[in-house]
C-alpha cells in the first residue's frame, strides 16, 4: 500500500475537546498529528460522517488553546481523522 500523505505524521498524545451539534462535547485523546490534521480516538466520534465539520480545542495547556474547525476525513473503529480547515 502506498502512502499518499501530504504531511508527515508525528505521534502526539494529548487531550482534546471535540464539539459537534449532534452530541455533547467529547473529551478525547489524540493519536497523531501533522501540519494538515489530527487523528482523535473516542468511540462517540465514530458516529460522525465524512465531511462533517467539528471544532476542537486542546485541553490542559497553561493558556487557553485556540478553537479550530476541522473536517472529518476518516472514520474507523477507534475514532476519526480530522483535517484542519484553513482560510
Amino acid at each position: 500500500m502506498s502512502n499518499n500523505r501530504q504531511h508527515p505524521r508525528t505521534t502526539m498524545k494529548c487531550m482534546i475537546k471535540i464539539s459537534h451539534p449532534d452530541f455533547a462535547d467529547v473529551i478525547a485523546q489524540t493519536r497523531d498529528l501533522s501540519d494538515g490534521g489530527v487523528y482523535v480516538k473516542h468511540e462517540a466520534l465514530r458516529s460522525l460522517k465524512l465531511g462533517d465539520v467539528v471544532t476542537g480545542q486542546v485541553q490542559g495547556m497553561p493558556i487557553e488553546a485556540p478553537i479550530l474547525q476541522m473536517v472529518v476525513t476518516r472514520v474507523d473503529a477507534e475514532g476519526v481523522g480530522l483535517r484542519f480547515v484553513t482560510e
